[in-house]
């Protein structure tokens, strides 16, 4: 089933469920990044991917658009700061596909943990730089006028990408490598450089370069006129002028400097001259003429889309590196498609995080877990006390968790959805013809209906907009369907009861400053609710708490001295 999101409702889901070679989810270690992987065995084949275990997602990739799931779980500023210095690989695309299975997931967590080897990730930024001024050398290429200079580009570019891929190939030759990934690249790359066409490419490449380095030749300048012949061991005049004057010299010469114009474009004269040069040396030209018309598709497919699809982990590992220097952790969850008691250990939300670091804030970090037939969490407490953001960590977690990413917290445990589903409160459009209990009351529907015991809901204070009693009775209505589904749902709501509905649920309480109630801890802890965040918020609603009573009042005294 097609990837992405219904009109009426907030959702993402996988392409394809193929999870049945799955059975057994490896353990996870609660060090930072530490976690220990053991993938299945899977049966070897050719490498193409160093992201993909599986073929990419049909359709096209590049052209996707970022689910909406993005905006309301923050996960649209995680991405953003993560590929936010390399525009030109294009990497958000990546990010908008959750993986089609637990093996796939791995198959990323390998790649990832041979990545903690600094050695190796500095060997693929030494390639990547290759690579960026290959393309560059291409790029400036096309904009030069000179067929000759073009080709001289040309040349160039080539002997990078060769130098490239046989240093990557020389270093993972030499690297103890873990993963399926990096080992069926080490393989493919050991073929690619040994094979008969880039054996022969190397050497042309080579041999073209010592023939146009060997070049020389003789300009003389008369008036007007320029003669190139070929040089044939004249003297140089430049030492006898320069010794000639040396008797003459008076101390210190002054220096007359002056920065030459230096530019990639070659000019007409000479232009004008390197035609001359060709006429002397042919069989050079033409070798360099037959070079780069039988090697114009040199740039091997797998190899660019390495290039590419590995800067998907860089950026990742960079971007997390913020978060572990500021004392924050971060792991390899242990992931199963058949169990669905999850938790979750010092877990935080990223985007979240992101702005408190640079504030240099503290960051309150929660646990949470389900076990046995436990499926829904039912997170009440005050206002601003950490309730959404906990719903969001929850998302968070399971979306990442699902494109191969490590996750925020020391320790953890997951499910692998079928479908993420949000429903957060949104902003009436006037437009639709629709009141906004009517158009929640539409998403909630369609995400019902496509939703399976597989899937993963987050509902954030659903039905707000009408009265207690009717809040109360369509949320038990829509609960009865979650726990018929029997799927892992979260839902952040002012209404107590829903967490006594069923065996099914557990309550999560935001809690306060036990010396100043006033006080968030933005610490969401599992214990039964104790109804007073509804309270405050009631008072809230209709103006009848202390603060705002003693305003109004305040406001009333001063009109009555007014008059």
């Amino acid at each position: 089933m097609p990837a992405g999101t219904q009109e009426t409702f907030t959702g993402i889901s996988r392409q394809q469920s193929d999870l049945e070679h799955f059975t057994t989810a490896p353990r996870s270690d609660s060090a930072n990044t530490q976690g220990s992987v053991n993938p299945p065995d899977s049966q070897s084949m050719p490498f193409r991917s160093i992201l993909f275990l599986e073929p990419e997602p049909e359709g096209n990739l590049d052209g996707s658009e970022e689910p909406a799931v993005f905006s309301d779980l923050n996960l649209n500023q995680v991405v953003a700061a993560v590929t936010a210095n390399r525009a030109e690989y294009n990497l958000k695309p990546f990010f908008y596909f959750p993986l089609r299975s637990v093996d796939a997931v791995y198959y990323r967590y390998e790649v990832l943990r041979d990545l903690d080897d600094l050695a190796l990730i500095e060997h693929i930024r030494s390639f990547a730089e290759a690579m960026q001024h290959m393309r560059a050398s291409h790029a400036q290429q096309d904009k030069l006028f000179y067929k000759r200079q073009k080709q001289s580009w040309f040349l160039n570019s080539v002997d990078t990408y060769c130098g490239a891929v046989r240093r990557l190939c020389h270093a993972l030759t030499h690297k103890d490598l873990s993963s399926r990934g990096f080992r069926g690249l080490r393989g493919y790359l050991t073929n690619y450089v040994e094979s008969e066409a880039f054996r022969a490419l190397f050497a042309d490449t080579q041999k073209l370069k010592a023939d146009l380095a060997a070049i020389t030749y003789s300009i003389q300048i008369s008036n007007r006129r320029i003669t190139v012949s070929d040089y044939r061991s004249e003297p140089d005049y430049g030492a006898d002028v320069l010794q000639t004057f040396e008797k003459f010299s008076q101390g210190a010469a002054r220096q007359y400097k002056f920065k030459l114009c230096d530019t990639p474009d070659m000019n007409h004269i000479e232009a004008t001259i390197l035609d001359m040069v060709e006429q002397l040396y042919p069989e050079a030209f033409s070798f360099l003429e037959e070079y780069c018309n039988r090697n114009k598709d040199h740039l091997d497919s797998v190899i660019s889309t390495f290039d590419r699809e590995v800067q998907f982990y860089l950026a990742w590992i960079e971007y997390m590196q913020r978060f572990k220097q500021a004392g924050l952790a971060c792991c390899y969850p242990s992931i199963s498609d058949q169990s669905k008691e999850v938790c979750g250990r010092s877990v935080f939300d990223l985007a979240l995080a992101s702005r408190l670091i640079v504030q240099h804030d503290r960051v309150v970090t929660n646990d949470f877990f389900l076990r046995d037939h436990e499926r829904i969490f039912i997170v009440s407490g005050p206002n601003q006390g950490g309730k959404t953001t906990f719903a969001r960590t929850f998302g968070q977690l399971h979306y990442l968790a699902a494109i191969g990413c490590p996750v925020p917290g020391s320790e953890a445990r997951l499910f692998f959805f079928d479908r993420l589903f949000t429903h957060f409160e949104k902003e009436e459009d006037i437009e639709n013809g629709t009141g906004k209990l009517e158009d929640e009351l539409i998403r909630i529907h369609r995400i019902l209906e496509y939703a399976t015991p597989n899937s993963i809901l987050i509902m954030n204070e659903s039905f707000l907009s009408t009265t207690l009693s009717d809040a109360l009775f369509l949320s038990r209505q829509i609960m009865q369907k979650i726990i018929a589904l029997d799927m892992l749902c979260i839902s952040v709501t002012f209404i107590d009861e829903l967490a006594a509905m069923s065996n099914t649920t557990v309550s999560m309480v935001s809690t306060v400053d036990l010396r100043n109630p006033t006080l968030r801890t933005f610490k969401v802890v599992r214990r039964p609710a104790d109804g007073l965040a509804y309270a405050v918020a009631i008072a809230e609603n209709y103006c009848l708490t202390h603060g705002l009573i003693k305003t109004r009042i305040l406001t009333n005294v001063k009109e009555d001295a007014a008059r």
